[in-house]
């Protein structure tokens, strides 16, 4: 089977399997009984019918229409398929539906429609305002689609956004603004030529204008060539206005000096010898899709410092729509904008092109292993997986809405507006806040044992870059240096943090010998203390911290939990400090679940278990959480005699003997401990009420059991471990932990010892 083949029947199958399209509708409510339906339908139903009809305003509150899309096309202009009609055109407003979700979390209906007449067409649009909040016509052949935009955006008071048009224009806006950075040129000195009369094109050329391109600067030419003033063939409104000059030219022609090529054409309208008579360090954007004006390669070839972008993924600088759309609609619904207006797609452009020129997230490098994405002349844009995308563009576009007069319902604070926006991307922002918010508070050395892991080096810059906690690396400083430049992060060692070369620093000395007094006794000589403190980057971590060098260490991102916390315990250890107990938190879709113990005790004893439980209420309460803790057991409120059984009573027993203050009750299986309704079945008159939020088990395997199933199978992520027990002085992390979850944990090391006990 050829490549072309191959493509084909997965593409097919892709589509077809498990189940046909791409898209289905779920409830976001219980349908379990006769309450259920008697609330969701009659008559309860009523009761929203009566207030929206007092009040269309509180449509957005009772329905789902504050965040529902719809994708609208007539099938007149599908990629590059051309006119295939409606029917043939609904994988793609599937696909649309998708992205939408999948970016953006918004809902949508592709509607297609059998409408040729643009005008009735617009008819049919607008008579669905009632059922969006806002529309996305897609795929509708100019200059048809001018006339449907706007007419909708006249009558409608919703946003009406043509994606093809102004998706497409905004994302070239971004790009073109990072290659003129990068050329050192600017939007007011540059000569443009661009090839493509379309929707796309004109649009594009329209918001280059809006960015500062003189009008005069601006050459159009299609496939007849240059667009004058007077042409007759194949004219457009929209085209006339970008007339330039009074007789007919080539493009061979006008390409001469041009900074900025432009195209929205078709396959090698651009050639070569074209591309060599263009200025100094030329901006190539040949956009056409799947075949561009021009191959990168061939431009390379005349033009070796030339900027390009193309509209496909394989090569970089990709111009997508996606970039934009999603975002820019998340915006404009959560403000209730009634149109997307140009300041709301100015901000989209300046968020985007922000956003290029920061450091790329660890998410975004690890969906795209392999390429560099630093910014420059080969990532003038983001990647459409750069989870950022979502909190600085929709928050851009809310505060443009907002300045410009549009938002209909304004968001009193953005920046908690883009903080819920990060935390509907990263999961764990939420949760998280208070524990980064109390650890703002004091300046904290945070110490990496394992320096060298991108993992690691990409938690240090986010560390430099968001907090006041100062990253320590071990590990050899060139190796640091190298690794952080190919992962493109701003952060140099020596300068952004300090480094522990285990080969050579002038503290080997010191460290070695702190170490062999602690273990003096236990067998440890001199020569195997110097020969662990040049090896084992644990115990170099833990001496650090032992000696007041640095406040925590982080290790774990590769090795076995117990054999780092052996060196941990042992030079951290004392009377007052010793591991209790592994905490791990699952963020999960209804909310965040801790489990203990998951790593330390594998068997513990009732005291043991005790502990446990105790520490887990502190540190629970770090997160903003008031604990409910159930101490599970195969053995339910005291129905088995066995060993488990035995040891979670006798840990009630020493909680009982003492006043608590947190909900604790056990023993009991996890399904009595999370379903209020099953535990008040079995036992009347529990501790606490609904759901517990901390489970906590009397051996590892059943603890790291859940963690694992939790994390696997049910989409939870994971924060932690945290090791409870060493006065915030170490942390164990697994080997599975990503850069956002060292960031996590560097907070969580980060807070003082004072705020959580």
């Amino acid at each position: 089977m050829s490549e072309d083949s191959y493509l084909r029947k997965r593409a097919l199958d892709y589509h077809e399997f498990p189940q046909p399209g791409k898209l289905e509708i779920r409830a976001t409510k219980p349908m379990a009984n006769g309450r259920d339906l008697s609330l969701a339908y009659s008559p309860g139903v009523a009761e929203a019918c009566t207030e929206i009809s007092k009040d269309p305003s509180v449509a957005s509150r009772y329905t789902a229409r504050g965040n529902l899309v719809a994708v609208v096309s007539n099938g007149s202009a599908v990629l590059g398929l051309g006119n295939i009609g409606a029917l043939a055109s609904k994988p793609v407003m599937e696909g649309k539906a998708v992205l939408f979700k999948k970016f953006a979390n918004i809902d949508c209906f592709d509607i297609e429609l059998n409408e040729s007449d643009p005008e009735k067409l617009a008819d049919i649009v607008c008579a669905m305002e009632p059922s969006f909040g806002a529309i996305n016509l897609e795929d509708i052949k100019a200059p048809d689609c001018f006339i449907v935009e706007q007419i909708c955006r006249e009558r409608m008071n919703i946003p009406v956004f043509h994606d093809d048009q102004h998706g497409t224009a905004i994302v070239v806006g971004a790009a073109a603004t990072n290659a003129l950075q990068v050329a050192g040129k600017s939007f007011g000195d540059i000569k443009v030529v661009s090839t493509g009369g379309g929707a796309a094109g004109i649009a594009c050329l329209n918001m280059l204008l809006k960015l500062g391109v003189k009008r005069e600067n601006v050459w159009l030419c299609d496939i007849e060539g240059l667009v004058y003033e007077g042409r007759e063939k194949d004219m457009t409104p929209q085209k006339a206005a970008y007339a330039q000059g009074q007789s007919p030219a080539a493009l061979d022609e006008v390409i001469e000096g041009a900074d900025l090529f432009l195209g929205l054409s078709g396959p090698g309208v651009l050639k070569p010898e074209m591309v060599a008579k263009m200025a100094d360090r030329p901006i190539v954007f040949a956009l056409a899709n799947p075949t561009p004006e021009i191959m990168p390669d061939e431009v390379r070839k005349v033009a070796p410092d030339a900027i390009m972008a193309t509209g496909r993924s394989d090569f970089p600088n990709q111009v997508n729509n996606v970039l934009c759309f999603p975002f820019i609609f998340r915006g404009a619904l959560d403000v209730g904008a009634t149109e997307i207006n140009d300041a709301m797609q100015l901000g989209c452009i300046e968020g985007i092109a922000a956003l290029a020129r920061a450091t790329t997230s660890a998410e975004a490098a690890a969906a795209y292993k392999g390429e560099q994405l630093t910014f420059g002349e080969d990532y003038l844009i983001p990647k459409p997986f750069d989870p950022r995308l979502m909190g600085v563009v929709a928050s851009a576009v809310a505060k443009a809405a907002m300045d410009s007069g549009v938002a209909t319902r304004p968001i009193e604070c953005l920046e908690a507006y883009k903080a819920k926006l990060d935390g509907s991307v990263f999961k764990s922002a939420l949760i998280m806040r208070p524990v980064f918010e109390a650890a703002a508070t004091a300046e904290r050395r945070i110490v990496f044992a394992e320096g060298e892991d991108e993992r690691v080096l990409r938690a240090a810059n986010a560390m430099v870059e968001e907090t006041t906690d100062a990253p320590i690396l071990i590990g050899r400083p060139d190796v640091i240096a190298l690794r952080a430049e190919r992962a493109g992060l701003s952060i140099v060692p020596g300068r952004d943090f300090e480094v522990v070369n285990p080969e050579r620093d002038d503290r080997y000395r010191a460290y070695w010998g702190a170490y062999h007094e602690i273990m003096a006794r236990k067998g440890v000589t001199p020569d195997l203390a110097k020969a662990i403190l040049r090896t084992n980057t644990t115990a170099i971590g833990s001496i650090m911290v032992h000696l007041g060098h640095a406040d925590s260490l982080i290790a774990g991102t590769f090795g076995q939990y117990l054999w780092h916390l052996n060196y941990i315990q042992q030079i951290l250890g004392n009377h007052e400090l010793h591991p209790v107990g592994a905490l791990s938190l699952m963020i999960l879709q209804d909310g965040p679940l801790f489990i203990a113990d998951t790593h330390v005790h594998n068997t513990p004893s009732a005291e043991q278990i005790a502990e446990t439980v105790c520490a887990a209420a502190r540190h629970v309460r770090r997160f903003g959480v008031e604990p409910k803790i159930a101490v599970c057991s195969y053995s339910q409120f005291g129905n088995h005699g066995g060993d488990s059984g035995a040891r979670a009573r006798g840990a009630l027993e020493i909680l009982d003997a003492t006043p608590r203050d947190f909900a604790y009750e056990g023993e009991m299986h996890v399904d009595a401990a999370l379903d209020p309704e099953v535990r008040s079945r079995l036992f009347p008159g529990a501790r606490f009420d609904g759901p517990a939020n901390v489970l906590v088990f009397a051996n590892t395997d059943a603890a790291s059991a859940v963690r694992n199933t939790l994390k696997v199978k049910g989409g939870g992520l994971e924060v932690g471990p945290i090791l409870m027990g060493m006065g915030n002085r170490a942390h164990i992390v697994t080997p599975s932990i990503t850069a956002r979850g060292l960031l996590n944990m560097s907070a969580i090391a980060g807070t003082p010892v004072a705020h959580y006990g």
